[in-house]
């Protein structure tokens, strides 16, 4: 009675495509912060709000990973209930109320 949910797994190559876009552009800003004519102080601050925004986009990923899973977790439990109920009832019980 349960309909499975569609699992769509990430495929290696999608994976390894992810990983390089993250490492050039990564390399790129740094590259970019690196070649600014701009002082050592400079170069700190935004070489520390990169990797600000990288730990940060690295968190905010897992946050909404672990929200999906919960609420394919949650979804789970209510249909198992529902299945439950479900083939507890029996419509042809003459003493069913």
């Amino acid at each position: 009675m349960t309909t499975p949910s569609v699992q769509r797994p990430t495929t290696a190559v999608f994976f390894a495509q992810s990983a390089i876009a993250f490492g050039l552009s990564l390399t790129a800003v740094l590259a970019g912060i690196a070649k600014l004519p701009v002082g050592a102080w400079e170069r700190a601050f935004l070489g520390l709000g990169l990797v600000f925004v990288v730990s940060s986009a690295f968190t905010l990923a897992k946050c909404v990973r672990d929200r999906q899973e919960a609420e394919e977790m949650t979804s789970k439990v209510d249909r198992a209930r529902v299945d439950r109920l479900l083939t507890e009832q029996d419509p042809f019980d003459p003493n069913r109320v």
